[in-house]
């Protein structure tokens, strides 16, 4: 276990980094090199916001012609031609970063447990060509019961996976009994929707809905001795993350790691394997039980299809983009 920092002269970045391994959420090469994070973490909308960088046209083209000399029909090629670009992307994050990339399956399979194998057993190869081990990739893909099922077989074959927009206890209790290296458990899009939905006034980071569900499957997972990685992601402002100081790992954006940066308050630790307590009995999902317990969650139900449909509209405009080149 990693020490609690006191030090109030210290940077509440720095002091994070002493009990959590910070990830850094963005394709933005700068931006990775100033804060050294341990990993980094892509998805179809941040790597469309890359491809809108100076930094990436000529890498984006390259991704493109690779995939026309290739062949195959007009859709094959641009499907291509966006995997060549993500994994061009994570190889260049790779030689700055000491840990993992994170490199997103095409969310239009989400719902397809073998198009998700076969699209991430192709990423995969596509890292090894260049040079790269498996050993240092995580396939991401929604937290579907077909995700979910998916990364099972994958992580059997030794690709270990990422399982990302997390909302719901049943699906962090289906991923662990997958025995999924890590999750993305999302924290700012819960808050959305009660702000939307409910007339919930929160005060502080530990009154954040967001934040209470990813203490709950913490403190479950340690419980219950789960080897799955926590890592809260989709931070809406530095409370949340600071009320989650001590968990496994936080995937934050450049700005609010620059926030953190700057202020030189003490950070106490607020989650610890040690102290992990767990009012939820261990529990095993079958299929029915999953998708009937998503689906009575109107939050999680509602802010899953929502990440969904918003990471195959980025896929669809990189796709566009990549098409107009």
């Amino acid at each position: 276990m990693k020490p609690q920092v006191e030090n109030p002269m210290t940077d509440k970045l720095s002091q994070l980094k002493t009990m959590t391994d910070v990830v850094a959420d963005t394709g933005d090469i700068e931006a990775i090199r100033r804060f050294t994070p341990l990993d980094a973490t892509t998805n179809p909308s941040l790597l469309l916001k890359a491809a809108a960088l100076p930094h990436y046209q000529d890498i984006l083209l390259a991704a493109k012609a690779r995939a026309g000399r290739e062949g195959g029909s007009n859709r094959e090629q641009l499907a291509a031609s966006c995997d060549y670009f993500a994994v061009a992307v994570g190889t260049e994050i790779l030689s700055i970063v000491p840990g993992r990339v994170s490199t997103e399956v095409d969310a239009r399979l989400s719902f397809d447990r073998h198009g998700t194998i076969e699209r991430a057993k192709r990423i995969i190869g596509l890292y090894e060509k260049a040079g790269i081990s498996r050993e240092r990739i995580l396939i991401k893909t929604a937290s579907t019961w077909e995700g979910i099922s998916a990364a099972l077989e994958l992580e059997r074959e030794g690709i270990q996976c990422n399982l990302t927009l997390l909302f719901g206890f049943p699906q962090a209790q289906a991923c662990a009994d997958a025995g999924v290296f890590l999750i993305s458990p999302f924290v700012g899009r819960i808050l959305d929707w009660y702000k939307a939905h409910t007339d919930l006034q929160v005060k502080s980071g530990d009154d954040d809905p967001g934040v209470q569900s990813v203490k709950r499957i913490y403190n479950y997972y340690k419980q219950h001795h789960y080897t799955t990685v926590v890592m809260g992601a989709s931070f809406r402002n530095c409370g949340e993350i600071e009320a989650l100081a001590g968990c496994d790992r936080l995937t934050i954006s450049p700005a609010l790691l620059e926030e953190l940066e700057g202020d030189e308050g003490p950070l106490p630790r607020k989650l610890d394997p040690n102290h992990a307590n767990s009012g939820d009995a261990k529990t095993v999902l079958d299929e029915a039980t999953f998708r009937l317990e998503v689906n009575e969650d109107a939050m999680a139900t509602e802010k899953l299809a929502e990440g969904i449909r918003n990471f195959i509209a980025d896929q669809r405009r990189l796709e566009t983009l990549v098409s107009e080149l």
